[in-house]
């Protein structure tokens, strides 16, 4: 069960985190990165990491919480490391996820992704995840006719289809998560060691 006051206690951090760690303009700034991504990190990093996700995968999850949520203090916050995330929703409760973060704008999205992955066994399999995600949405800001509103808005709807197609065109994309470092593939269900040891073999050739 969802619980409300962690919900609660999620979204209202969002001013500070924030603070801590702003989104930067979206420009196309690191290696592979396109005007609109949503990014955070320094634009000048020498590594870009890109990463093809679903919110409804479970190896996407995994990443989100033991990688993703160590390499950012280490390395992205660090200004070593410019993040990029790119839709890949496998199914129709991935997909209306994905419309919910983007309908929270730029200064939450981060935080409705680390929410929604947060309580991934609440929504992500649920027969009425519709519902769920509108609870979420709620508790963050984004009302039930925000997020309906965002959920027949054809301009976002094409903008996700198009994140897909490209990915499978540009990397051959078939799975998520999938990672792209400094324009080159990998699986996305490495561990956060195999992860920094090519960034790090990056980073001193830099």
């Amino acid at each position: 069960m969802i619980s409300r006051r962690f919900l609660i206690g999620a979204m209202a951090a969002v001013p500070a985190a924030a603070a801590l760690a702003p989104l930067v303009p979206a420009r196309a700034a690191g290696i592979g990165e396109k005007p609109g991504d949503m990014a955070v990190g320094a634009p000048d990093a020498p590594v870009t990491v890109i990463e093809f996700f679903s919110l409804t995968c479970p190896s996407c999850e995994r990443f989100h919480k033991q990688v993703y949520n160590r390499l950012k203090p280490e390395y992205v916050d660090a200004g070593r490391v410019r993040f990029v995330v790119r839709d890949f929703p496998l199914n129709a409760p991935a997909f209306e996820a994905a419309v919910l973060a983007h309908c929270a704008g730029r200064e939450r999205y981060f935080t409705f992704i680390d929410v929604l992955f947060q309580t991934f066994d609440d929504w992500a399999s649920s027969r009425d995840f519709n519902d769920k995600l509108g609870q979420i949405g709620e508790l963050g800001g984004v009302s039930r006719d925000q997020f309906a509103d965002c959920l027949a808005d054809q301009g976002l709807e094409n903008s996700i289809f198009q994140s897909i197609a490209d990915g499978q065109a540009e990397y051959d994309v078939s799975g998520t998560p999938t990672l792209v470092v400094n324009g080159e593939k990998y699986d996305g269900q490495m561990s956060f060691d195999a992860l920094t040891k090519h960034i790090d073999r990056l980073l001193a050739g830099s």
